[in-house]
């Protein structure tokens, strides 16, 4: 069983650790049972593909790989810097994520 996943699809996030540290992206793919997350632009790796009817040519194409999920920190949309996620719960009793610097909410 993987862990909790505060991270949604759509959201914008800062790498932390590795060759791609510093950069932003938005998250493509989120896989929790994995702990991994799909960042645009980032971990680009080659693959060798052999010819089909979608690529007739096959090669060598250029996708993102999974990274962890510990390694990326949310942007919040709104301070514009990298924050953790708290969890708020409205007067309605609905749960909402949000930004542990500035207190506004994520969604």
């Amino acid at each position: 069983m993987g862990q909790k996943m505060r991270l949604k699809k759509g959201d914008t996030v800062l790498v932390l650790t590795g060759k791609d540290a510093g950069r932003k992206g938005k998250i493509l793919k989120v896989t929790p049972d994995k702990g991994k997350v799909i960042v645009e632009g980032v971990n680009r790796v080659r693959k060798h593909q052999k010819p089909t009817r979608a690529l007739p040519q096959g090669g060598i194409l250029r996708i993102e790989a999974a990274i962890d999920a510990s390694n990326v920190m949310l942007v919040c949309s709104k301070c514009d810097r990298p924050t953790r996620i708290g969890m708020k719960v409205l007067a309605n009793g609905d749960k909402v994520r949000c930004c542990k610097k500035c207190g506004e909410v994520l969604e």
